[in-house]
């Protein structure tokens, strides 16, 4: 009786099967990069309410981050500055410019303008601005060149594996206190030496253990 199968069908299960484990693979791989924060939150840039461009306030006026971010050394989080703050300026300077219709109307009627929220942690992750600030992280660690955004973007995924990095060797990313708030600052040449030494003195000790930042 003639065989209705030639021989090489007898290699389609071991390929079958290969194809399964490639495939596989290729699908944690894929679900791997394109759902990781790097991939799909970096690069976020919501419009807002106002177009509030920190090119123009902190690049070109030097405005300096705790002007309106005043919170950022004394609290767990960076406040959004009232209308209060902006008005301390635009009372005199672009009085009538229609971008800033919402800042005179939230003035007017005492209503907060709704920002809308651009670096995201989950509701289980607890992170300090005092902490990281009062020990040497600076804004652009985490924020990037917001001097030079005219629309704020997300620069960092804010993964945990991100945090970790800097937990787990602070000496590469600390400044000098009094350069928290520069943009685009240069570190000396033996900046890890000088980091360590502070990490001696002051006893930082940026914790790796899981309730550090979920409790």
């Amino acid at each position: 009786m003639p065989q209705i199968f030639s021989r090489k069908t007898n290699r389609l299960p071991a390929l079958s099967l290969a194809g399964s484990v490639f495939g596989g693979v290729l699908a944690v791989f894929l679900v791997w990069y394109y759902f990781s924060p790097e991939f799909y939150e970096v690069g976020y840039a919501p419009e807002q309410p106002v177009p509030y461009s920190h090119r123009i306030h902190v690049g070109k006026l030097g405005l300096d981050c705790r002007y309106c971010h005043n919170w950022v050394e004394v609290s767990d989080k960076a406040n959004i500055p009232p209308t209060q703050t902006c008005i301390n300026c635009h009372s005199q300077i672009l009085t009538d410019s229609p971008r800033l219709q919402a800042v005179r109307d939230s003035w007017a009627t005492d209503r907060s303008i709704e920002w809308v929220k651009v670096h995201h942690l989950p509701d289980y992750a607890h992170f300090s601005h005092a902490s990281h600030v009062n020990n040497g992280v600076g804004c652009e660690t985490c924020h990037g060149r917001i001097d030079q955004m005219d629309v704020v973007r997300l620069v960092e995924p804010l993964s945990m594996g991100w945090c970790l990095e800097c937990h787990r060797q602070p000496e590469l990313y600390l400044r000098p206190q009094s350069e928290i708030t520069t943009m685009g600052y240069q570190p000396p040449a033996d900046y890890i030496e000088r980091n360590l030494e502070r990490i001696r003195k002051e006893g930082i000790r940026p914790p790796t253990n899981c309730s550090a930042c979920h409790y």
